[in-house]
C-alpha cells in the first residue's frame, strides 16, 4: 500500500527531530525511515526524497560535516532495500531487508570514513581499526534502527487495522 504524502511528511518530520533531540550516538530512525518509504511508496523516488529531506532538514540546524555526501548516499541504501520488502511483503522479508539496510549503512559510511579520511592508515589494519573503532557506535544504530522500524511498520499496521472500515457481514 503506497504511504500518503502526510505519512511522508511525517516520516521526514521524525526524522529531523530525532536526530535533533538528544539521544544515544547513532541512535536515529533513519534507516528504518529509508525502509518504511521504500516498502510503502510505490515511486521509488518518494522514498529517496524522504530519506535524504530528512537528512538535510536536520542537517540545516545540526550544521553539514565532510563526509556528508557519503552518510546522505548509505542512506539511500535502506530504500532499495525497502522496495525489496514491498516485493514479499512478510515478516521475514522485513527482518531480512531491516538487517541488510543496518549492516549495509554501517559497512558502507565506514569504509568510507577509512578510504576517505585521515585517522586510519590505508592499510588493511587501517580498515579493521576501523571497524573495530565503529562497533560500539553500530550497537546504538542497531538498537535505534529496531526500534524506530518496529515503530514505523507496527504504528503503520495499527493504522491500517483501526481506520479500515469494518466489514458488514449479512
Amino acid at each position: 500500500m503506497e504511504a500518503n504524502k502526510k505519512t511522508v511528511v511525517a516520516m521526514i518530520a521524525l526524522g529531523a527531530c530525532a536526530r535533533l533531540l538528544p539521544h544515544p550516538w547513532n541512535f536515529t530512525p533513519m534507516v528504518a525511515i529509508g525502509l518504511y518509504a521504500g516498502a510503502k511508496s510505490s515511486k521509488l523516488y518518494t522514498g529517496v526524497i524522504a530519506a535524504l529531506a530528512a537528512l538535510l532538514l536536520s542537517d540545516l540546524a545540526l550544521g553539514f560535516y565532510q563526509g556528508m555526501w557519503y552518510v546522505y548516499a548509505a542512506s539511500l541504501i535502506s530504500v532499495l532495500f525497502g522496495v525489496l520488502v514491498r516485493r514479499r511483503e512478510s515478516v521475514l522479508a522485513l527482518v531480512a531487508g531491516a538487517g541488510a539496510a543496518s549492516l549495509s549503512f554501517f559497512g558502507a559510511t565506514n569504509f568510507m570514513l577509512w578510504a576517505t579520511g585521515t585517522l586510519y592508515p590505508h592499510t588493511l589494519n587501517g580498515l579493521a581499526a576501523c571497524f573495530a573503532a565503529a562497533v560500539p557506535f553500530y550497537q546504538n544504530q542497531l538498537a535505534g534502527d529496531v526500534f524506530y522500524i518496529a515503530a514505523l511498520f507496527g504504528g503503520h499496521a495499527l493504522l491500517e487495522r483501526y481506520t479500515r472500515p469494518a466489514l458488514q457481514t449479512a
